[in-house]
């Protein structure tokens, strides 16, 4: 959800993209040269449709990236098969052989404006023990290994940098694999 982007208050399937950590490098889907998408039936920045809604039907989407071995370009895979672009390997000078980190979750910005946690929720704004239907989740988390096979995470490691604004919760199970469950709703009477 990106109001200053987008002008409204949807989430969106984006693509983002920095080889410094957001130090002076980066773009948002097709708006400079970086990602590069190779099909028109995914809408990159479209709004997200249908959405899952609280205490009611829930509607996951299937996203995988994995490096090409033979050009080293990072491809984009949504649902099952529909391969959307890539990002080339030469925006990468760290990613020439492997990622050494992968990172899931959620993200907000927080400028503190008048001294106050933004109000910002993040996915459905509710905390993460709220659990299925109420909070958001990321399931079946798998990782692309050196030979492009699938395999599940070994160990994952939770973070929230405030968990009175936002947390997680994790588990294991036959049917999502490896899980997580995280949100909250920003600025409440825990985060000031």
């Amino acid at each position: 959800v990106s109001p200053e982007l987008y002008g409204d208050n949807y989430p969106r399937f984006f693509t983002y993209w920095t080889t410094d950590a957001y130090q002076a490098t980066g773009c948002y889907n097709l708006l400079c040269s970086g990602f590069i998408q190779i099909n028109n039936k995914i809408a990159i920045g479209a709004a997200i449709s249908p959405r899952s809604s609280y205490n009611s039907t829930q509607f996951d989407i299937g996203i995988m990236i994995w490096k090409d071995p033979k050009h080293g370009h990072w491809w984009l895979e949504f649902g099952s098969g529909l391969l959307v672009g890539y990002w080339p390997s030469v925006l990468f000078s760290h990613l020439q052989s492997h990622a050494s980190m992968i990172q899931f979750g959620g993200e907000i910005v927080n400028t503190k404006s008048m001294g106050s946690h933004t109000s910002t929720q993040m996915g459905s704004g509710h905390f993460a023990d709220e659990g299925f239907g109420k909070a958001s989740y990321f399931r079946n988390l798998q990782v692309v290994d050196w030979d492009n096979s699938l395999i599940p995470l070994s160990n994952l490691h939770l973070l929230a940098d405030h968990p009175d604004c936002y947390d997680i919760k994790a588990g294991k199970n036959n049917v999502w694999g490896n899980y997580f469950y995280y949100g909250g709703p920003g600025r409440n009477s825990r985060c000031p």
